[in-house]
C-alpha cells in the first residue's frame, strides 16, 4: 500500500466552519474537502478522483483580523443603498461592500498523507505537488501554501509495543469509526477529544428541471475526532517509512 507524503508550512490561514457568518470562525486543521479540492485544482482534474486523505498538523497561535465583505442580494441597485453592481441579463443587482472579522490559524505545519482509490495516480499526484502548475493554497485563495518534502512512501499496519514507537508530534483527525467499539464519551478516565462532522466530498443534485436545471452540492460528511495522544487508546494502527502514523479519513 502506498500514498503521498507532504508537509506544508502556512503563515496565516483560515479554514473556515461552514455555517459561520459574522465571524468567520475557522477549524484547527484543514478538512478532508480543502486537501482534496487543492489536489484537484494542482492535477487539473475535471472530474473527481476518489481519494483518502489523512491531516495533521498544528499552530501556533490564533487571531482575528479584517476583511472585506461583500453581500449579494437579489435587489435592483439603488445608488444611495448599494455601493456596487453586478448585471444579471437586463437588471442591474445591487451589491453591498463591507467589513467583517475573520479568524486566522498563525505558523501552520501540516503533514498530509494521500491515498488515491486508483494507484496509477500516485505519480501523476506526485509530480503535481511536488512540481505546481501555480502556487498552492489552503483554504482562502490568499492562504500560500509553502510544500516540502514531497515523497511517495510504503505503509504497513502495526500493533501491540510497535505501537509506543510511533512518531506523535501533531494534531490529527481520527475517524470515529476507530473508537465506535469503545465507549463514547471516555475511555479508562480518557476524555475522546474534539468532535467534528467535516465535508469530504459531493455530489451535484439538480434541483430544478429537465430543461432548467438548477445544481447544488450536495455533500457528503465524515464524523472524526480532533486529537493529540492517541497511544492511550486501543486502536488500529497504520505507518509510513518514517514510523508516522496515517490515519486515512
Amino acid at each position: 500500500m502506498k500514498a503521498i507524503r507532504f508537509k506544508v508550512y502556512q503563515n496565516m490561514s483560515n479554514y473556515r466552519k461552514p455555517n459561520s457568518f459574522q465571524l468567520k470562525e475557522t477549524y484547527p486543521l484543514p478538512p478532508p474537502s480543502t486537501i482534496i479540492g487543492m489536489v484537484h485544482n494542482l492535477c487539473g482534474y475535471k472530474e473527481y478522483e476518489p481519494m483518502d486523505v489523512s491531516i495533521q498538523g498544528e499552530y501556533y497561535s490564533k487571531i482575528n483580523d479584517l476583511y472585506t465583505m461583500y453581500e449579494f442580494g437579489n435587489q435592483r441597485f439603488e445608488k444611495g443603498r448599494h455601493q456596487l453592481s453586478i448585471k444579471d441579463e437586463d437588471r442591474k443587482i445591487g451589491v453591498i461592500r463591507g467589513v467583517s472579522t475573520i479568524e486566522l490559524l498563525v505558523d501552520v505545519e501540516l503533514l498530509i498523507h494521500i491515498r488515491p482509490d486508483d494507484d496509477n495516480k500516485i505519480d501523476e499526484i506526485y509530480n503535481a505537488i511536488k512540481y505546481p502548475r501555480e502556487y498552492p493554497s489552503i483554504g482562502r485563495r490568499e492562504d500560500i501554501a509553502l510544500i516540502t518534502d514531497v515523497e511517495i512512501v510504503k505503509l504497513k499496519e502495526i500493533k501491540g509495543k510497535e505501537i509506543q514507537d510511533v512518531i506523535d508530534n501533531y494534531y490529527k483527525y481520527i475517524s470515529i469509526d476507530k473508537f465506535e467499539d469503545l465507549k463514547t464519551k471516555s475511555i479508562d478516565g480518557y476524555e475522546l477529544g474534539s468532535k467534528y462532522t467535516l465535508n469530504k466530498d459531493y455530489e451535484l443534485i439538480n434541483f430544478g428541471r429537465k430543461k432548467t436545471p438548477k445544481y447544488f452540492r450536495r455533500w457528503n460528511k465524515v464524523d472524526v475526532v480532533y486529537i493529540r495522544e492517541f497511544k492511550k487508546f486501543n486502536i488500529e494502527l497504520v505507518v509510513d517509512e518514517k514510523n508516522n502514523p496515517v490515519f486515512f479519513i
